[in-house]
């Protein structure tokens, strides 16, 4: 008996150490910043147990700080509470305070939000920067619009071309949603939601001056709904002044933003210009020997695969004009510039990536060639 106290302390020491858990992965999402901005990785639309999600709100946080995001939002269904008999809780603020006390001593932005949950035409819609989710929660949409927005929150419009509420896959804007955008009270759409990317919705974003969205929308894990089936969570790039909640707010509003999914990458051609411009760097430009084939190695910052095709009238040695520079990876081409140049515009067509419906940016680079 008198070993008694050295196995408690062996056991004590033994369980501190088999909870803790690690915030590093190998899925860290990167994107470089623009020129004028820091470029914030957003999740602004995800679901805990305090709605219709699978999990606790604190693994919500210790989720986004693997995926090395720099901004979530927990935006739990005021309306809509399935696990209420289990996990009663009048105060629909409740998820956000939880994942606060997780979130305080990292650095990682948590946004409060709630998501307004109707049926067609008005649809689920996402009211981030609340103070109070329990003033959101009454009967007529139109109060609860009002309110976010004197809340002065930003509202965005959930997956409006989700078949359950729109048969044929497709977004309808209806008077409604026309009212609300007319008033100030719905701000963004998503054109990312899960896996789906909808044209019909950047068609919307365009004429209607809607900030762009792309959103992961979980309800289990990330490793069950995304990394298990070989995909990275879908995100807003958001591209801010400072990383602050005030800055982020203004970013938003101001239309500032690229949905990201894997490889696809949508937003407006003032954004994602500057980020494809910024997302490729020149490790190397030579020419080869004696010859007029100019050897360019292009590096990949991101976490995104992108694929690029040729749009220079020089054309490539033992390269296709399509080709992909992998996340975080190089890609070499042997440009036939047929005589020694002084310097070359690099001019390529980013596939994969969106400025409109079926509209593909021309991104060019400048480079100087040395002997």
């Amino acid at each position: 008996m008198k070993f008694q106290p050295f196995f408690i302390a062996l056991f004590t020491v033994s369980f501190l150490f088999a909870q803790e858990h690690t915030h590093q992965s190998t899925r860290a999402l990167e994107f470089p910043d623009i020129p004028g901005y820091v470029t914030l990785k957003t999740d602004l639309h995800q679901h805990t147990v305090f709605s219709d999600g699978n999990v606790w709100p604190s693994i919500r946080v210790m989720e986004a700080l693997r995926d090395n995001l720099d901004v979530i939002s927990l935006t739990e269904h005021i309306e809509y509470q399935p696990h209420k008999e289990d996990i009663p809780h009048p105060d629909r603020n409740r998820s956000y305070e939880i994942a606060m006390q997780e979130a305080k001593d990292h650095d990682l932005l948590l946004v409060h939000g709630s998501e307004i949950t109707r049926q067609a035409p008005i649809g689920h819609n996402n009211a981030i920067f609340i103070t109070d989710a329990n003033q959101l929660l009454v009967a007529n949409a139109e109060d609860s619009f009002a309110e976010a927005k004197k809340q002065t929150a930003f509202v965005f419009w959930n997956h409006p071309a989700w078949y359950a509420q729109s048969p044929k896959g497709n977004p309808v804007l209806s008077d409604f949603q026309k009212e609300r955008i007319s008033s100030g009270e719905l701000h963004g759409i998503e054109v990312i939601n899960t896996g789906d990317y909808s044209e019909e919705s950047l068609a919307l974003a365009l004429e209607n001056n809607l900030t762009i969205m792309g959103t992961s929308d979980v309800h289990g894990l990330i490793d069950w709904d995304y990394v298990e089936k070989g995909h990275t969570r879908p995100i807003t790039l958001v591209f801010a002044k400072e990383k602050s909640e005030e800055s982020l707010k203004e970013a938003l509003f101001a239309g500032r933003t690229v949905a990201v999914f894997n490889s696809l990458l949508v937003g407006k051609e003032e954004n994602l210009v500057p980020l494809l411009n910024a997302s490729v760097q020149f490790e190397k430009a030579k020419y080869i020997n004696n010859t007029s084939i100019l050897e360019v190695t292009l590096k990949n910052v991101t976490s995104s695969d992108l694929i690029f095709e040729n749009q220079m009238s020089y054309t490539f040695y033992s390269s296709s004009p399509v080709f992909t520079i992998p996340a975080g990876g190089t890609k070499t081409l042997q440009i036939k510039t047929l005589e020694k140049k002084a310097d070359l515009q690099i001019k390529l067509k980013a596939l994969g990536t969106y400025i409109a419906p079926k509209e593909h940016p021309v991104i060019t680079w400048n480079i100087e060639l040395k002997d």
